[in-house]
């Protein structure tokens, strides 16, 4: 597209946005000197056209509502079609217009996975983007995931991956995990593996094992306090230790025990200098469990399908609770929002790649799975 071309389409593209500002009164109304009224509208700062998608940025005027940019979505949908996406707050917006519509399913592939993460020391894959692209982050780097979704949105297929990529890019004495299932339905796959210490569904051997795991905190800390470091990785090569990481499904369930939900509020806030790091997963978001102080220590929430805004609201997904994709999701990272479509990963594929990691003692009793009857879920790996 030559220079001239160029400056007349970008036109057509301002004026196309400008009739989106006036349907959707995103405007001001103000008296000229002859007594006519004038519309001002939201500043347009920049039309950039990128491969596979336009980019409008935009500022409101000084008492315009922010809330009716969200409110008024459907407008923009209307004007510019379906696949767009406006992210902002306040005053300064950015409107993405795709080209093209993201793929509604992607299956999970092993090769594929490995080199999307293969920088992080402690990688969580979370799926492709509208371009195509894995997109993945180093829970090192940025600690601790909710993650939230009603039943069929893929929520607990994303928990089955996100553990099994963890066990496939870890060697077990670089990684141990500690997994709470309240639901009794998503972990038995994992029973048996080298990497997993602890996998119990009773609320009493979910407490034992957070005690467990305080226990473990505080020495880790007098660790690096005798060797006067500020994080595991900084510990001399010989007195290195594995990365730890806790994962929870439906913890909304032990809402009522004070002692767990204290202890996961600490791990929560002092986990990621000791290598503890913490993924927590509900069907409906409760605010009255995640208040601001464990929200903020929450550094990513992934929003897929839920019931209505106030349960995407509570996850800082907006907008979770109109996606109609299964294993579609908000992310938000740190305040940064993207739409991903996560990595479809069947229970028979995950099955046949955890066989390698699987061990079994010789009384042929699963190491870590225990029952009722135990006195202490820790005694076996004793």
């Amino acid at each position: 597209m030559n220079k001239l071309k160029r400056i007349i389409h970008e036109y057509h593209l301002k004026q196309k946005l400008k009739y989106a500002f006036h349907s959707a009164e995103l405007y001001k109304v103000r008296s000229l000197s002859n007594g006519k009224l004038a519309k001002s509208f939201p500043k347009i700062h920049e039309i950039k056209i990128e491969d596979g998608f336009t980019r409008y940025t935009f500022t409101l005027l000084n008492g315009m509502n922010p809330s009716e940019v969200k409110k008024k979505e459907f407008v923009f949908r209307q004007v510019f079609g379906n696949n767009i996406e406006i992210r902002g707050s306040l005053k300064k917006y950015v409107l993405h217009v795709y080209n093209a519509e993201m793929k509604k399913q992607y299956k999970y592939n092993v090769t594929d996975a490995l080199v999307a993460i293969r920088n992080h020391s402690l990688p969580v894959l979370c799926g492709i983007n509208r371009h195509g692209h894995l997109f993945s982050y180093d829970m090192v780097t940025v600690p601790h995931l909710l993650i939230g979704g009603r039943t069929g949105s893929g929520k607990s297929t994303q928990l089955r991956q996100l553990l099994t990529t963890l066990i496939l890019s870890k060697r077990p004495e670089e990684l141990e995990l500690y997994l709470g299932d309240c639901k009794k339905a998503e972990f038995h796959l994992f029973r048996n593996v080298e990497h997993v210490k602890a996998n119990v569904v009773q609320e009493t051997h979910i407490q034992q094992m957070l005690v467990h795991l305080k226990t473990e905190m505080d020495k880790r800390a007098d660790l690096l306090d005798v060797f006067a470091v500020a994080h595991i990785d900084d510990l001399p090569k010989d007195r290195r230790l594995p990365y730890i990481v806790l994962c929870i499904d439906e913890f909304v369930m032990l809402r009522k025990n004070k002692l767990i939900m204290d202890s996961l509020l600490e791990l929560t806030a002092l986990g990621r200098a000791l290598g503890i790091f913490v993924i927590l997963s509900m069907q409906r978001p409760v605010a009255s469990v995640l208040d601001t102080t464990a929200r903020s220590n929450l550094s990513v929430a992934m929003g897929f399908r839920v019931r209505d805004a106030i349960e995407s609201k509570v996850l800082c997904t907006p907008g979770a609770e109109k996606i109609t994709v299964q294993g579609r999701f908000y992310m938000d990272t740190n305040g940064e929002m993207t739409e991903l479509q996560s990595p479809l990963l069947t229970l028979e594929e995950a099955k046949k790649l955890l066989e390698p990691f699987k061990i079994m003692p010789s009384n042929t009793k699963p190491v870590n799975d225990f029952t009722e009857n135990d006195d202490s879920i820790f005694g076996r790996l004793e």
